[in-house]
């Protein structure tokens, strides 16, 4: 059976929400909700959580959690959990963002089983069926198109497929779960772990430049990326007013 690991990257240099992995969500810092949902995969050999902050690293040690240090200059979660993953003998590694708590172990699951079931699939993720306007026009939402094999043809920050028939234009998008079935990409990465290598070796390609979103440079590069559709959702936490939200969340989503 392939090993796999889970790497969680955290930075406590946010720009907009400094500190972000040790605020706590109802009496427990972010990074150990985080820490604790992945742990609980049937699927995980191991799981880390990957910073260059010890104020981070002492508190995953202080509630039982392992640590890899990293540099400090990593651009991206990407490249730190690469740098971590160099030494562990694994065959898969999830990475899972530091400011996602209502990850739960069935996605971390899923996106270590699609890697075992699938040898032409490089990488692996979610998605989840967006369910109102707000989602689909938001620029902070990511939208994924998949092929009749669950490959992903294409991510964006625009909304796609863009529905002609219905919609006059983009100021005029309209939600209609029957009629503009729409897919929002939930940010969990599975790697075999020669990709990530290679991966993160590669050059930020021009769509990934445009677009902002790092899963492009695979797309362009020809990997092969597989998603499932997922019945779970996620809320990311990148401000205080996420955090605000997560608190309200929490008690219907865990």
């Amino acid at each position: 059976m392939q090993k796999a690991v889970a790497i969680i990257p955290a930075r406590y240099d946010s720009t907009r929400f400094p500190g972000k992995p040790l605020a706590t969500l109802h009496g427990k810092p972010i990074i150990q909700r985080v820490f604790e949902q992945v742990s609980a995969s049937n699927l995980i050999d191991s799981a880390y959580v990957a910073t260059d902050d010890r104020r981070i690293s002492d508190a995953v040690s202080d509630f039982g959690g392992r640590v890899i240090m990293t540099s400090a200059d990593h651009e991206c979660g990407t490249d730190r959990i690469a740098e971590a993953a160099r030494d562990i003998k694994c065959h898969i590694i999830i990475n899972v963002q530091g400011d996602e708590p209502f990850i739960r172990p069935e996605m971390v699951d899923d996106t270590v089983r699609m890697l075992r079931d699938d040898s032409n699939a490089s990488m692996s993720t979610l998605a989840v069926k967006i369910k109102n306007r707000e989602e689909m026009v938001s620029p902070n939402v990511v939208k994924v198109v998949m092929d009749s094999d669950g490959y992903a043809l294409y991510f964006s920050r625009s909304p796609v497929p863009y529905y002609r028939d219905c919609w006059e234009s983009l100021e005029k998008i309209t939600f209609d779960e029957k009629k503009s079935v729409m897919y929002k990409h939930i940010g969990i990465y599975g790697f075999r772990k020669e990709v990530l290598m290679k991966f993160t070796s590669m050059k930020k390609s021009w769509l990934e430049g445009v677009e902002k979103l790092e899963q492009l440079r695979a797309l362009a590069a020809g990997m092969k990326i597989k998603v499932k559709e997922t019945q779970y959702d996620t809320l990311g936490i990148d401000t205080i007013e996420d955090l605000r939200k997560a608190e309200e969340w929490q008690s219907i989503s865990l």
